[in-house]
């Protein structure tokens, strides 16, 4: 299969959609994800659409904050690092371009920012 880069709505589904495929048989973030999202998947996925969407097509269809949901997950620096290299496996797989490099710097720096402000979260309620 070609590479090109990501365009369209149809690109964005195809990374979504791939790249939850791999979180939901990855050993480490299944459980997580599952425990969280439950039965909601397609729901879930439709948002990804639209987050992805906003964040990489100028197209703005995403109209919520991020962070929250993430807040109170049970997460560690090596979910962050397996999350992100299941999203950079699914950039490699489909697509290449300035789009693609654009994807991998939002989700590192995103990755950043929610490890970041996870870890103040736990830090203020050990402070408690």
């Amino acid at each position: 299969m070609s590479k090109k880069d990501i365009s369209t709505l149809e690109d964005i589904k195809i990374l979504v959609d791939d790249f939850y495929g791999r979180v939901r048989k990855d050993e480490l973030l299944a459980p997580i994800f599952d425990e969280r999202i439950r039965d909601r998947w397609l729901k879930h996925l439709e948002r990804m659409y639209t987050f992805w969407q906003t964040m990489l097509l100028d197209e703005h269809t995403y109209f919520s904050s991020p962070f929250p949901p993430h807040a109170t997950l049970p997460v560690k620096k090596e979910h962050f690092e397996r999350w992100l290299s299941l999203f950079s496996a699914t950039l490699d797989e489909f697509f290449e371009g300035e789009v693609r490099e654009k994807a991998m710097l939002r989700a590192t720096k995103m990755a950043e920012m929610f490890q970041f402000k996870i870890g103040q979260i736990r830090e203020s309620h050990r402070r408690l």
